[in-house]
């Protein structure tokens, strides 16, 4: 068995950090690199996809809503469209960056709420999809399992992989549970692996109203910005080495 250990990165802005990039990037396998919607800069960027070459990590777009101030959490009232051309200029702008670099960008995920609000409303999904395929049709989308991001993507013919999330609870729909809900976040390192070790033997994600639901996952993402991302990230990777998955980015498979 094997899986990719993703994480977001490059969330920080200016003077301002977000994270600890440069251990995450020491443990993940892919890194979502914000591009100047929800955070992020030049120099920012330029300084994630340095350290993610160094490290052999594969590197994917992660564009969100324009609204640093509050990190792209909100939905911002966009026709389809206009979410789709919001998308192409911040992928447009990381590659143009991972071209300083030498890297290559290989793969889109979308941000914060504007992901979530893929994961359920097609038109969405499908002007995201359309956009990234304009840009390069051999960019892979990494959707949320079970969604309608990861099913736009799919009848597009467009190279698709799914994710989870380590650190994040489910509902019976395969959506997130919404931040300001109790049983979103998952903070403690030992539970979220216990949870992805029995997902990983089973394929069933527990949710919090109602039975676990069918899912399928090339990766897991553990998000950059929490306190205790790093702490997280190591012990799922040790642990699930420990129990013979490969943690591979799944861009090289």
């Amino acid at each position: 068995m094997r899986i990719d250990l993703n994480s977001d990165l490059g969330e920080g802005y200016g003077p301002w950090p977000m994270g600890n990039d440069a251990e995450m990037l020491s443990i993940v396998t892919s890194a979502n690199i914000a591009c100047g919607g929800h955070a992020s800069d030049p120099e920012t960027m330029f300084r994630t996809l340095t350290l993610a070459a160094q490290n052999g990590v594969s590197v994917g777009a992660h564009p969100g809503y324009n609204d640093r101030e509050g990190f792209g959490r909100r939905v911002i009232p966009m026709s389809p469209a206009e979410v789709g051309r919001v998308c192409a200029a911040q992928i447009g702008a990381l590659m143009g960056m991972a071209a300083q670099v030498g890297a290559r960008v290989s793969y889109v995920k979308p941000h914060g709420a504007l992901a979530n609000l893929a994961a359920r409303d097609r038109d969405v999904a499908d002007a995201i999809v359309e956009a990234v395929q304009r840009i390069d049709p051999t960019l892979a989308m990494l959707a949320i399992s079970g969604t309608q991001g990861e099913q736009a993507a799919r009848a597009a013919n467009a190279p698709v992989f799914s994710e989870i999330f380590a650190d994040r609870g489910y509902l019976s729909s395969g959506q997130l549970v919404p931040r300001d809900q109790d049983g979103a976040m998952i903070h403690d390192p030992s539970e979220a692996t216990e949870r992805l070790i029995a997902f990983l033997e089973t394929g069933l994600m527990p949710v919090i109203d109602g039975d676990p639901i069918k899912l399928n996952a090339h990766s897991i993402c553990v998000h950059g910005d929490s306190g205790g991302a790093v702490d997280m990230a190591r012990e799922i990777r040790q642990r699930l080495t420990a129990q013979g998955v490969e943690i591979r980015a799944f861009s090289s498979v």
